[in-house]
């Protein structure tokens, strides 16, 4: 519920929620791992070995002995037990190969570097049932046992989609799809998953982005830290940033202050600075001051552009680049490329001064111009900051909204019409100070 709360505070929208208990997810892993079994690729054995409660895996004493663990690594035991493998190491040579042929499976290239060198490292199999606990998912064929969690967490991306039941859409959406996940689980998704899914019989998953940690003071953001009083979570929860800041802001602060698939560190003070700067100094004046000047010497009417315009390049440029920059899983690129526009257009009204001229064809051309940036700029930004897009549509006299149309459509120098209203509205970015 929480998650879902979040989620919802923050716009962010999502066809699915899944929880690893819902008989339908049952249904999905243990079809998943049956055609596994039925390919020989699950066989009975031992597993001896570390096990952490915490990272809930398994750890060699080689590899505690020489720190090759993660930091959240905590109080280990030593576990014996009977259970089912996956013979992991029988794709070796497959994932080596699979890596080679599509070289943008994992990105960052420094994430898919980590896999790969993972996976040439050798690959041992792994065991993935438990007889100690009694919650999960039963596995079909030895009732004594249920399949370990990371597993069957995995498998929800095809209970998602239908797999092995009677709502499947695999057809439509595998493996034509792109995981997002943290950087602390890319063995997970990275190595052990696209080996599963080929031993199941059906092609890895199009596309693994990673990203990295938001990091406070060089540490990671964590209960633990919390517990042990340093930075309280409450003071950077996303309900209390968005209060303060408002959705859209933080939105925009957390997709540009850091590229994706890097650690990013947060402190009030940088949220602050990209507030006042960017938001209410660059995107908010531009938006009220072409609304001033409309209103003042317009009768509030927005002209047309200039369809020949010296702001068309700019504006072509940051397009391009934005678009290009959206479909490579580079957000600070595209809202970069987006505020070189809006940098341009402010150039452009302080060459033309239009506040300086009198009524006329040439003032309507300059504000025409400035309102089909202003246009292009709520598209652009629609992603990152959907609601401000959508008001800063609505007060240049736009009907619908800046994702009505496909972007290609839409994206393009001239469609704004002239002739509408033009509201002048109070700030969009009433300016923060750090301390709130």
């Amino acid at each position: 519920m929480r998650y879902r709360e979040a989620w919802d505070l923050l716009n962010i929208s999502y066809d699915d929620f899944i929880r690893t208990t819902e008989s339908r997810h049952y249904l999905t892993v243990q079809t998943f791992l049956s055609a596994i079994y039925e390919n020989g690729f699950i066989y009975r054995g031992v597993y001896q070995g570390l096990y952490c409660v915490s990272c809930e895996d398994y750890y060699t004493l080689e590899a505690v002995m020489t720190a090759v663990v993660p930091s959240t690594i905590a109080f280990l035991t030593e576990m014996e037990e009977e259970n089912w493998f996956f013979r992991l190491s029988a794709f070796e040579d497959r994932l080596v190969e699979f890596y080679d042929e599509h070289p943008s499976f994992v990105t960052p290239e420094t994430k898919r570097n980590e896999a790969y060198s993972f996976i040439k490292g050798g690959l041992r199999d792994i065991s993935i049932t438990r007889t100690s606990i009694t919650w999960g998912v039963p596995v079909p064929w030895d009732d004594s046992q249920v399949f370990y969690v990371w597993y069957d967490a995995l498998i929800n991306y095809l209970t998602a989609i239908g797999y092995g039941r009677a709502d499947d859409e695999v057809a439509l959406w595998w493996p034509h799809s792109h995981h997002l996940i943290g950087k602390e689980i890319l063995r997970f998704h990275c190595v052990w998953w696209p080996a599963m899914c080929m031993a199941a019989g059906i092609e890895p998953v199009q596309h693994v982005q990673v990203n990295g940690w938001l990091l406070v003071g060089g540490e990671k953001l964590s209960k633990t830290m919390a517990a042990e009083g340093g930075v309280r979570l409450s003071d950077i929860a996303p309900v209390d940033l968005a209060n303060e800041f408002g959705v859209d802001p933080l939105r925009y602060y957390l997709l540009r202050e850091t590229a994706l698939g890097n650690d990013g560190e947060f402190s009030l003070e940088s949220i602050t600075a990209r507030y006042n700067t960017d938001l209410a100094n660059n995107l908010g004046n531009l938006v009220a001051r072409v609304a001033a000047v409309v209103d003042a010497k317009c009768a509030g009417v927005g002209p047309a552009p200039d369809r020949d315009s010296t702001l068309r390049p700019a504006a072509e440029a940051a397009l391009s680049s934005a678009a290009e920059a959206w479909e490579r899983f580079a957000p600070h690129h595209a809202l970069e490329a987006t505020w070189e526009l809006i940098g341009a257009t402010n150039a452009y009204l302080e060459l033309h001064a239009p506040w300086k001229m009198e009524p006329g064809a040439a003032l309507d051309t300059v504000m025409g111009d400035a309102l089909e940036a202003i246009r292009l700029v709520a598209i652009l930004v629609s992603p990152a900051m959907p609601s401000v897009a959508q008001e800063i549509w609505r007060r240049v006299g736009l009907s619908g909204s800046p994702t009505s149309a496909p972007f290609a459509a839409s994206a393009t120098w001239g469609q704004y019409p002239g002739g509408v209203t033009v509201e002048k509205g109070a700030p969009l970015f009433p300016r923060m100070t750090s301390d709130g």
